[in-house]
C-alpha cells in the first residue's frame, strides 16, 4: 500500500513539473506583436517579428539565414526596424545591394556572439569584471557587456551604446536580444 502511494506521489510531481515547464515555456515574450517559441530556431521566430523585417531581409541579402538556423548556440542581439531607420539615410539601401555583401556581413555577424548568454548571464559576468565583460563575436568585432540597475547594454567599437529592450527571448538554438541599435564594426 505504502509503495502505491509513493508511485502516486512521484507521478503527481512528475506531472507538476511538467506542467511547469509548460507555464515557462508560455512566458517567452512576444516580440513585434508575435509569440516566440523555445521550439523554433531564431529565424523562425524572427520572420514573425513586425518589428525585425529589415534585420530579416538583411539577414537574407547577406546569405545568413542557414547560419542563424543552425546548432548554435547564439546569443543575437536584434536591432528594431527604428534602429535601422535611425541610420543615415540610404545606408541600408545601400547595404543591401549585392556588391555590399561583405559589409552587410561583417555588420550583421556583429551582432551575433557564439554562446548562449541570457541576460543573468551577462549581468553576472560584468560583474565579475568590474562592471564591463568584453565578448568577442562572430563577426570579430569586440562589444561590452554592462549591466546597471537590471538593465543591459551593449556599446561597439564605436562607441554606440544599444539598450536591451527585450531580453531573453530563447529559441531551441540560442536566445534573442531585442535592442534599440544598430552596432558597428570598428569605422
Amino acid at each position: 500500500m505504502k509503495f502505491s502511494t509513493l508511485r502516486v506521489l512521484a507521478v503527481s510531481a512528475m506531472l507538476s513539473v511538467s506542467a511547469l515547464a509548460g507555464v515557462a515555456y508560455a512566458e517567452n515574450p512576444m516580440v513585434g506583436g508575435a509569440p516566440m517559441s523555445e521550439t523554433k530556431d531564431i529565424i523562425d521566430n524572427a520572420v514573425n517579428s513586425a518589428d525585425h523585417t529589415t534585420l530579416v531581409a538583411a539577414v537574407k541579402a547577406a546569405g545568413l539565414v542557414d547560419t542563424l538556423k543552425g546548432a548554435g548556440p547564439f546569443t543575437v542581439l536584434a536591432p528594431v526596424n527604428a534602429a535601422f531607420d535611425a541610420l543615415p539615410a540610404g545606408t541600408v539601401d545601400n547595404l543591401l545591394k549585392p556588391e555590399n555583401k561583405a559589409q552587410l556581413t561583417k555588420i550583421l555577424t556583429c551582432h551575433v556572439i557564439p554562446a548562449n548568454a541570457l541576460a543573468a548571464d551577462i549581468s553576472k559576468m560584468a560583474m565579475d569584471d568590474g562592471g564591463t565583460h568584453m565578448v568577442d563575436t562572430v563577426g570579430g568585432c569586440k562589444l561590452a557587456l554592462k549591466s546597471e540597475g537590471g538593465k543591459v547594454t551593449i556599446t561597439d567599437e564605436n562607441g554606440n551604446v544599444a539598450n536591451v529592450t527585450i531580453a531573453d527571448v530563447v529559441q531551441s538554438n540560442g536566445v534573442i536580444h531585442v535592442i534599440d541599435k544598430v552596432l558597428l564594426p570598428k569605422s
